[in-house]
C-alpha cells in the first residue's frame, strides 16, 4: 500500500472557457468538480488502476465533507481527519488552446493538537505492507514546516520510502532535513532549490545530483511538455512522446508521480515510461481528473538512457 499525506487538501473547481477574456463575462461550457491536492491525486490515480492506496488529509467546513463524499462515490480509500478550519476550494480555467489558469486557496492553518492527530493518522497507516510515503503539495499559509520534517521522520522510523513533492520553503525543508527516497520538483522548482537556471539536460542532472550528494535517494523532474528526466547518482533517463494540446494540465505531475510509484518492474526506464504516460493521458482530461487505464497510451512514448547533456530542455 501507498500511503499519501495532503496538509493542504482542496476541492477542484474547473471552468472549461473556449477563451479567457480578461476583465470580461466570462461563459463557460463545462464545469468539473473534484477532490484536490496533490497527495490526495496521487491516490486518486493509484486508485483508478487497482493499486492500494490511502489518503490521509485533513477535512473541515462543507468543501471538507463534499471532498469525504466524492472519495466516497469514487471508491477511493481515505483516512480524514476533522479540523476546525475550512477545506480551500480552488479554481482553474481551462481554455481551448490549452492553456490553463489556476487560482489557488490559502487554506486554513491546522492548530498544533490538529497537526498532532493528522501525524497520528499517517502513523496508524504505516503498516507492514505499506511501500512508501508519499508527502505531497502545499502547507497552508503560517503553517509551520515541522508539520513535513515529522511526517519524513514518521516514514523513516517505519523503514518506509519516503517521497516528497513540494515547492518552495516547504521543498527547501524536506531536501535539507533528509531521509528522502525520492523527490519530484519540476524544472522551475529544481531551479529555485539550487538557486541557478536550468536550460540543458546537464543542468537539470546536475541540480538533481546536488540533491541526491545531500543525500536524496533519486531525483524525478517533471518538464511539463518535454517529458520528464529521472536522475541517480550515476545514470539518468529521459522520456517524453509527442507533442498534445491539453485540456487541463491540473495535476498531470501528480499523476506521472503516482505512474512512477505505480509500477511494479524495477528497471528505471520501465518505471519512467509509466510515469509519463501517466502525466500525458492525465493533461487530456478536464479539471483534475485522473486516467485510467483505458487512458494510457505507453507505445507513445519513447526512454532515452542517459540523454546528452549539451541538449536543451526546449530541444526534448
Amino acid at each position: 500500500m501507498i500511503v499519501t499525506l495532503t496538509p493542504n487538501p482542496s476541492l477542484d473547481r474547473a471552468l472549461d472557457l473556449p477563451r479567457l477574456e480578461l476583465g470580461g463575462v466570462n461563459r463557460a461550457a463545462a464545469e468539473h468538480l473534484h477532490p484536490g491536492g496533490k497527495g490526495l491525486n496521487v491516490t486518486r490515480a493509484l486508485a483508478a488502476h487497482g493499486v492500494s492506496s490511502r489518503a490521509v488529509l485533513p477535512v473541515g467546513g462543507p468543501d471538507g465533507a463534499r471532498i469525504v463524499d466524492l472519495l466516497g462515490e469514487q471508491g477511493v480509500a481515505a483516512h480524514p481527519v476533522r479540523v476546525a478550519g475550512d477545506t480551500r476550494s480552488n479554481l482553474t480555467l481551462a481554455e481551448a488552446n490549452g492553456r490553463t489558469t489556476k487560482v489557488n486557496s490559502p487554506g486554513a492553518p491546522l492548530s498544533a493538537a490538529e497537526v498532532d492527530t493528522l501525524l497520528a493518522a499517517v502513523e496508524a497507516e504505516l503498516l507492514p505492507d505499506a511501500r512508501a510515503l508519499v508527502i505531497a503539495g502545499s502547507l497552508p499559509v503560517g503553517q509551520a514546516d515541522s508539520l513535513l520534517t515529522r511526517a519524513i521522520d514518521l516514514g523513516v522510523r517505519a523503514g518506509v520510502p519516503v517521497v516528497a513533492d513540494t515547492s518552495g520553503a516547504p521543498l527547501d525543508t524536506a531536501v535539507a532535513h533528509g531521509g528522502l527516497a525520492l523527490v519530484k520538483p519540476n524544472d522551475e522548482e529544481l531551479a529555485e532549490l539550487v538557486g541557478t537556471e536550468l536550460s540543458t539536460v546537464g543542468d537539470v542532472q546536475g541540480a538533481a545530483r546536488e540533491l541526491i550528494a545531500g543525500g536524496i535517494g533519486a531525483v524525478l523532474v517533471s518538464l511539463g511538455s518535454h517529458g520528464a528526466l529521472l536522475v541517480h547518482a550515476d545514470r539518468s533517463w529521459w522520456a517524453g512522446g509527442p507533442a498534445l494540446v491539453p485540456l487541463s494540465t491540473v495535476g498531470a505531475g501528480d499523476c506521472t508521480l503516482a505512474g512512477y510509484l505505480a509500477a511494479a518492474d524495477p528497471d528505471p526506464a520501465v518505471r519512467l515510461a509509466r510515469s509519463v504516460a501517466w502525466g500525458r493521458a492525465a493533461v487530456l482530461l478536464p479539471g483534475s481528473a485522473v486516467p485510467g487505464p483505458a487512458d494510457i497510451h505507453p507505445s507513445e512514448v519513447a526512454v532515452v538512457v542517459d540523454p546528452d547533456p549539451a541538449t536543451t530542455l526546449k530541444e526534448l
